[in-house]
């Protein structure tokens, strides 16, 4: 893994265990990163996915309430796992990387309460050590995350779960500060389906004296991958995956070895990009329950999609057709794969819809894909989208990381040369994303400077 600093060279120097993959802690440097692609070409090929990362960002800060070691695999080669480690290792933990998706991490010996203002702020996801460190030491203290820009994403129902069980929370200054002498079992009804909640719920509940009822919950896999690993680290949760979750508190918790599942975004990402290049994938490692609605619109609009054990192939036809989409929590369909459907539909024959229900602010890219020729709509939180025959390669930025594995998939569908700036958000979300592409036949390249690009654009004519 390549070293982007002198600072990081430093730091991994001080801590040979340590590797240098804080591709985050330097924006700078990563600004100016982009992708160059020439597109036209389907895409063909069998492609593996890596860990989900909704759930490693959830898992990680729950090793903290193991007290012990714990050995976590196939976790997403990404920067928002780095991030997550960087926190653990800040707060006390030891951390070993035994290979490049498998750590090591030992919680024993934690020493800290208060997450680093700097890291927090590098993604949404830091919440999530409110909880853990809550359950664990009574007391917890995070800045207001950072992130992609989707829209306010309150933390209010957050907050509710920490009030119920018997916490005292504060927020001055961006700074979120909760405080308990002790935690108790309560009933949480919440006020909306919440992923973050649910997961915090869980978190700051799974010790807490006597039983936690939760219900409104969000039923994703990721929370429930989150259960399953609080399960094997001793804790009594029962119920995840349905609108219902009981947490029976337990005195303590311990370590366990634990495989992360497969992530259903970047499945679903890699089978939009079968449609919209016309291609044929074949996504390996993945769990088809956990794709149906996406593989339900892709039937829809007249791709062929056949599903095996751990398998999905998705044939993308020469004539496809519209259809209409409503983003809604698992299982309907997910608001993290309707920029990625919506380049698709771009490239389908007539009109069709997008209601988004989740983030207002999801529909920033069509701004950029418009650039890029086509024809599309927005009204408050509806798209029409009137499908073209072609897009042309322009220069566009991603706006947030599903935004832009969507203009990528754009880039790879369009004729000339595409290049998509900002590519610090898609490294956040998608393991090795331009190798894995390569390997499906795409002409994509990272790279770092306009000199770059040039030769690029000599490379391929």
């Amino acid at each position: 893994m390549r070293v982007c600093t002198q600072r990081c060279a430093e730091k991994s120097s001080k801590n040979p265990e340590w590797p240098c993959c804080w591709r985050a802690c330097d924006k700078e440097i990563i600004k100016l990163e982009k992708f160059v692609i020439t597109g036209g070409k389907p895409l063909h090929g069998e492609v593996t996915i890596s860990g989900a990362k909704n759930a490693a960002v959830g898992i990680l800060p729950a090793t903290i309430l193991a007290a012990d070691v714990c050995v976590i695999e196939n976790l997403p080669d990404i920067s928002d796992v780095a991030v997550s480690l960087k926190i653990l290792s800040t707060l006390g933990a030891g951390i070993k990387m035994l290979n490049r998706n498998t750590y090591e991490i030992d919680t024993t010996h934690l020493n800290c309460t208060n997450v680093p203002d700097d890291l927090s702020r590098q993604m949404r996801a830091s919440y999530y050590f409110l909880g853990a460190l809550l359950s664990r030491f009574g007391k917890a203290q995070v800045a207001m995350p950072g992130g992609c820009n989707l829209g306010p994403r309150p933390i209010d129902q957050h907050l509710k779960v920490f009030s119920a069980l018997g916490a005292e929370d504060s927020v001055d200054y961006g700074m979120i500060t909760v405080r308990a002498k002790e935690l108790n079992g309560a009933h949480i009804f919440f006020d909306k389906v919440s992923v973050g909640a649910t997961m915090n719920g869980m978190l700051s509940a799974v010790m807490a004296q006597g039983q936690t009822i939760l219900e409104n919950c969000a039923k994703e896999p990721h929370v429930v991958d989150l259960a399953n690993f609080l399960n094997m680290c001793g804790a009594d949760v029962r119920g995840a995956g349905t609108d219902v979750i009981k947490v029976r508190g337990v005195e303590k918790m311990h370590g366990c070895t634990y495989s992360i599942i497969p992530d259903q975004i970047e499945a679903g990402t890699f089978m939009c990009a079968a449609a919209a290049t016309r291609g044929d994938i074949t996504v390996r490692n993945v769990i088809p329950k956990h794709l149906e609605a996406i593989s339900a619109k892709l039937l829809e609009i007249g791709c062929e999609v056949v599903e095996f054990d751990d398998a999905v192939r998705v044939v993308g036809k020469p004539k496809q057709r519209h259809t209409n989409i409503n983003t809604l929590p698992y299982p309907g369909f997910p608001t993290d794969m309707q920029p990625q459907i919506g380049v698709t539909l771009a490239l389908c024959k007539g009109t069709s819809t997008i209601t988004e229900s989740i983030f207002e602010n999801r529909f920033k890219y069509l701004s950029e894909l418009a650039r890029m020729g086509a024809n599309v709509k927005v009204e408050g939180n509806a798209a029409t989208i009137e499908g073209v025959d072609k897009f042309s390669g322009a220069r566009v930025s991603a706006p947030d990381l599903r935004a832009g594995a969507a203009l990528v998939i754009a880039g790879m569908a369009a004729d000339g040369i595409t290049i998509v700036d900002d590519i610090v958000y898609i490294q956040r979300g998608y393991e090795r994303f331009e190798e894995k592409l390569r390997s499906l036949g795409a002409v994509i390249e990272r790279v770092s400077t306009e000199r770059e690009i040039q030769k690029f654009k000599l490379k391929v004519g």
